[in-house]
């Protein structure tokens, strides 16, 4: 009888132990400042899904893309959600790297941008969820502007942006007429120079795919952009992406800024911004053409084909890309 109740104890013991186990799931991400306000929610999400444990590796642009590019293509299974863009996804959603995502009616896909949505979608299935979109913009001091006399039109063009940064530029005062990235990378300042250099009239490649990189646009854009920097930039200019320059321009040291929307809502929050205030926006500037000058991009979330918690996986990402997620942001 001992025997019995010692063996009924020990299967019971582990049953319960089993029935406790929690899936860890791994999500890698940027080191921009939604995503961590996203990992500063975990409890809302474990709370509500008591047998899923969040654990996060959090990265800088560039290191988070080539820490995920070598898990996926090697098929390393150390991630079970990542954050990747509009580049990466259809390619890989296409290889089968990807997991394509389920969503139930509750979620309203249809709700998505549908310049989102496609961005992300291979032959019509969605294989990675925006947690933000963005396009690109001249955000800028509207006091110095109006001290020195300069009004933008809707859509500037290039030469308007120089010629402002020029007068507001005020480096004895820790200002600088405009900030924009240059630390390399394709995530840093390619990001930016393409969108530069196509309005401008430059292109990477003509249509016979020979490479356009000595055309007189990419010279033109180039030098333009050195120019630009070099006279008007703050110092180290070279080391600054997106995460520097949103440190500079929210402690009131850079007069224009061209970059990602997504910006806006950190320079105009007074917890962050010194200058919340004072911010003004106009379109992305351009040069000879209106075309490509801004650009599209989303964050978002997707499935590694190699996990072993894709249910588990799902089921943050719905959550992290929900509107009910974005109410609880908002609260």
């Amino acid at each position: 009888m001992k025997l019995k109740n010692t063996l009924a104890l020990t299967l019971w013991l582990g049953l319960a132990a089993g029935a406790g186990a929690a899936t860890e799931i791994v999500v890698a991400t940027v080191n921009n400042g939604h995503m961590i306000e996203m990992q500063k929610l975990t409890p809302h999400f474990e709370k509500a899904n008591p047998d899923i444990k969040l654990k996060w590796v959090t990265l800088e642009e560039g290191v988070l893309r080539q820490r995920v590019t070598t898990d996926i293509a090697t098929k390393g299974g150390q991630f079970d959600v990542m954050t990747i863009g509009m580049y990466e996804t259809p390619i890989w959603g296409k290889k089968g790297w990807l997991k394509e995502l389920k969503t139930d009616a509750a979620y309203d896909v249809d709700d998505l941008l549908p310049a989102m949505r496609n961005g992300l979608s291979v032959d019509g299935k969605l294989f990675a969820a925006p947690f933000y979109g963005e396009s690109s913009m001249l955000m800028y001091r509207k006091d110095l502007a109006d001290k020195a006399g300069i009004k933008f039109a809707e859509r500037p063009t290039w030469t308007e942006v120089k010629d402002a940064a020029a007068k507001m530029h005020d480096p004895k005062n820790g200002v600088y007429g405009i900030c924009l990235r240059g630390k390399p990378g394709w995530g840093d300042n390619m990001a930016f120079i393409t969108t530069m250099a196509n309005s401008f009239g430059a292109q990477w490649f003509d249509m016979s795919w020979k490479p356009q990189l000595e055309s007189k646009p990419w010279k033109d854009a180039v030098t333009f952009y050195v120019d630009l920097l070099t006279k008007y930039g703050p110092p180290g200019s070279s080391a600054n992406s997106f995460n520097e320059i949103l440190a500079l321009y929210n402690e009131g040291k850079c007069a224009m800024w061209i970059d990602a929307t997504i910006a806006a809502s950190f320079i105009t929050d007074p917890k962050q911004s010194k200058v919340a205030d004072k911010v003004a926006f106009a379109q992305g500037p351009y040069a000879a053409t209106q075309k490509g000058a801004n650009w599209l991009w989303a964050w978002a979330l997707a499935i590694p084909a190699g996990t072993k918690n894709t249910e588990a996986a799902q089921k943050f990402i719905t959550w992290a890309t929900s509107k009910e997620y974005i109410n609880l942001v908002a609260k």
